[in-house]
């Protein structure tokens, strides 16, 4: 699964981001696990909550609900110093283990959609990250592109973590 060196390292795959309109942002990623295991991490609570926070950012997860279905919806909650904050929306396409669309409602400028495809190769999966903001300046100010790196990374990390425990078993 994770790719290691031979002093046990696991090796990092880039990121890239890219804008592809005045409203678009498409992030793309290689992370080192199989695409069932890969969206496994992305919707099932449990797993999620291991690796999504950017570890950087200060941020404390209060509580995580996911309701991944079409329709359901999931609501995140955060501490971050001695404020909270939620990032809420809902779940518009979900198709094991290939495909994941959820919005993002609590903008006030209005709702962006996710759009997130898993393709494996090899082992692998290639991550597409889509997101639409309504506007220009919903992009803009969002600083889309900061954490996702750092999130990816963390993804990756914790697969490796999955792969090295089940060896162990």
């Amino acid at each position: 699964m994770a790719e290691r060196s031979d002093d046990g390292a696991t090796a990092m795959n880039p990121t890239t981001a890219e804008r592809t309109s005045d409203r678009e942002l498409v992030v793309k990623r290689t992370v080192n696990g199989p695409a069932r295991l890969v969206f496994e991490a992305w919707t099932k609570p449990e797993l999620f909550q291991r690796w999504w926070v950017p570890k950087s950012y200060g941020l404390t997860l209060l509580s995580c609900e996911m309701d991944v279905r079409v329709g359901g919806q999931y609501r995140l909650v955060f501490r971050h110093g001695h404020s909270t904050m939620a990032f809420f929306g809902t779940y518009r396409d979900v198709t094991p283990p290939s495909r994941l669309v959820w919005t993002h409602d609590e903008g006030e400028a209005g709702v962006t959609v996710t759009t997130v495809t898993f393709d494996e190769k090899d082992g692998k999966t290639v991550l597409v990250v889509h997101d639409l903001y309504p506007s220009k300046d919903a992009l803009e100010a969002s600083g889309a592109t900061g954490a996702m790196p750092e999130q990816l990374d963390q993804l990756d990390a914790f697969l490796a973590s999955l792969a090295a425990s089940a060896e162990h078993v």
